[in-house]
């Protein structure tokens, strides 16, 4: 509760000074254009990002969370914002985001130390990474923080989804007792809020890319810290939370590779588009997506209290609703519906055996 009353002052902070954000971003030319890949018809402020920011420090500063890794984390995440700032007025290239995002994440991983060293294996064991435990925590840095990014396209989209992501994290921190990762989940997550009613739809403005990459940032290094070094069983843990963005992402790069193009060329075939094209409002595709990311955090939550059976299980099912997305919004392509068509080839079969033995 000290956390949380605490944490309630980001609220305020971000609510009260995005307003002068706006017409900060405004003034430096931090806007976003329409075009053909996008959904708004109007110029925009971004930049949102930075009001999040300073509400995050000013937390950070109230709260006074102690940690070895407090330093660093600030660090890479000022490396992230400042990348961000400079790609909102100056729109940088793919492979100059690529870099700034692979320094922060290294000032994380070597200075700071957070790593993903080893997984215990569920039926005995451990798995160590060795030499590989800096480039696979770099790799999950970078990937969890273009995934966010690009699911930023909807008004309220990416900050709805990490503001359940946060929720998730600081619900699952509390379940393990892990202060620090808590104080800066809420911190991060009551930043957000404040910004989301500006965001939401219709958004007086956007998170801009000092937003978007902050907050996948952040996301990835707190999963880090509040799931390393566990089971193998519950690595799947953060993969679940963050499972809307992770998927995005993944079939964008799947997509882009049959359509043999670059996975860094933007496209319009993420889900929110898709959702857009099967005739479902902006509102609604954004609830949806909501929906969809909560269901996955429950899931997470399920899945660590469950036993290794019940923990397939889940997973199955898991697997089973992401085939079953991805088929119906077309995610790799309109053509691949495995599962839908043999749904619809048995139900068709089953109708020809109703009709032959009414008949007969």
């Amino acid at each position: 509760m000290f956390i949380l009353l605490k944490a309630l002052i980001c609220f305020l902070i971000s609510f009260a000074i995005t307003p002068y954000i706006k017409k900060l971003a405004i003034k430096i030319g931090a806007t976003d254009k329409p075009s053909k890949r996008k959904v708004h018809e109007k110029i925009m402020p971004r930049l949102g990002g930075l009001g999040i920011f300073i509400s995050f420090l000013v937390g950070v500063l109230i709260v006074n969370p102690t940690s070895n890794y407090h330093i660093w984390i600030i660090s890479g995440a000022a490396i992230i914002v400042v990348l961000g700032i400079l790609d909102d007025i100056y729109e940088l290239s793919a492979k100059i985001k690529l870099v700034g995002q692979t320094a922060a994440a290294v000032v994380v991983s070597v200075f700071g130390g957070i790593q993903m060293e080893f997984i215990n294996l569920p039926f005995g064991g451990v798995l160590e990474f060795g030499i590989f435990s800096v480039p696979m925590t770099i790799f999950w840095i970078v990937a969890i923080t273009n995934a966010i990014n690009l699911i930023d396209g909807l008004d309220g989209l990416a900050a709805g989804v990490t503001s359940i992501a946060l929720f998730t994290v600081a619900t699952m921190a509390y379940m393990m007792g892990n202060m620090y990762v808590l104080a800066f989940s809420l911190i991060l997550l009551f930043s957000v809020l404040g910004f989301l009613y500006y965001n939401f739809y219709p958004a007086k403005i956007f998170l801009g890319d000092t937003g978007s990459l902050f907050l996948g940032f952040m996301i990835a290094v707190l999963s880090l810290l509040g799931f390393k070094n566990i089971t193998l069983v519950s690595l799947f843990i953060p993969l679940l939370i963050l499972g809307v963005p992770i998927i995005d992402t993944l079939f964008a790069i799947i997509r882009r590779r049959q359509n043999r193009v670059p996975f860094y060329i933007p496209d319009r075939s993420h889900i929110h588009h898709c959702l857009l094209d099967r005739g479902f409002t902006h509102r609604s595709a954004v609830l949806i997506i909501y929906l969809v990311s909560s269901v996955f955090g429950l899931a997470a939550i399920l899945f660590s209290m469950a036993t290794i059976w019940g923990a397939i299980f889940i997973t199955l099912v898991v697997f089973l609703l992401i085939e079953l997305l991805v088929e119906y919004l077309g995610l790799i392509n309109k053509n691949y519906k495995p599962l839908l068509k043999f749904f619809k080839i048995t139900k068709t079969n089953e109708q020809k055996r109703y009709v032959y033995k009414e008949n007969k």
